[in-house]
């Protein structure tokens, strides 16, 4: 059932609603939409961010971690006074501030197979901002299975990529079809290792977001069977074709 919009509402998203892609209609979904975001770190926080202030009416956040200093000049909800704490504990409090009304539910829980389908089940707009291969193929086949709508995103220096899956089409390719096998190391870009700079987090993130947006909104083109690759250093975007492998799990 979508909500209706109060005056207080209204005049909260007017700069919205004043798109002719949006009005009130497209306000109204956005208020009745559900997403979860897996990772509350340097993509996670934008995205949370913004889709919190666009009026999402409810976000799921999957994270175990605790704030480390590290992490403050990319992962912008949190503070010094952060850290050593959980970081769904803090983000539940301080969006909650963002938007009163917004229906919020954390997991502080690592997620593996066995709570995979009790964490993900009610969600049809999945967001992954995690480090690790394991996380994203776990979500890609999960997310392919239960033909779900997934926004994926990887970071590291200046570098940023984002990839779109819409799992109702079966034309559609997945992960696997443009990773063939697992790297050899288990993180895709290792912000640890590599470094990276907060600003990179902040625009994958918010690409990230505004790809959920769209999606719930059905307007524009989005990156499904694309995966977007930016340069932040030499300012260059590209958007890279994912052809569908033959054999490939999708075509099962």
């Amino acid at each position: 059932m979508k909500k209706q919009l109060n005056n207080n509402l209204v005049d909260r998203f007017s700069r919205q609603i004043k798109l002719k892609n949006i009005g009130v209609t497209g306000q109204k979904k956005i208020i009745s939409s559900k997403v979860l975001v897996v990772g509350a770190g340097g993509l996670g926080c934008p995205v949370i961010d913004y889709l919190t202030r666009s009026g999402i009416g409810e976000i799921g956040i999957v994270d175990y971690d605790k704030v480390n200093l590290s992490n403050l000049h990319r992962q912008t909800f949190y503070n010094f006074n952060d850290v050593g704490k959980y970081k769904v504990s803090i983000i539940k409090k301080k969006i909650k501030k963002i938007n009163p009304e917004i229906k919020v539910k954390t997991s502080n829980t690592k997620l593996v197979k066995a709570n995979l389908k009790k964490i993900l089940s009610k969600y049809d707009l999945i967001v992954e901002g995690s480090d690790n291969f394991k996380t994203k193929f776990l979500l890609n086949d999960y997310c392919l299975k239960e033909k779900k709508f997934l926004v994926m995103g990887a970071i590291s220096k200046f570098d940023g990529h984002i990839f779109t899956f819409d799992f109702k089409n079966k034309k559609n390719p997945c992960l696997r079809c443009f990773f063939q096998s697992n790297p050899p190391s288990d993180n895709l870009n290792n912000c640890e290792a590599d470094g990276v700079m907060g600003t990179t987090a902040g625009i994958v993130g918010n690409i990230q977001a505004n790809e959920i947006l769209k999606k719930i909104l059905n307007i524009g083109q989005n990156l499904n069977g694309y995966i977007l690759i930016l340069n932040l250093l030499d300012l260059s975007f590209r958007k890279v074709k994912i052809n569908k492998n033959k054999i490939c799990m999708c075509n099962k």
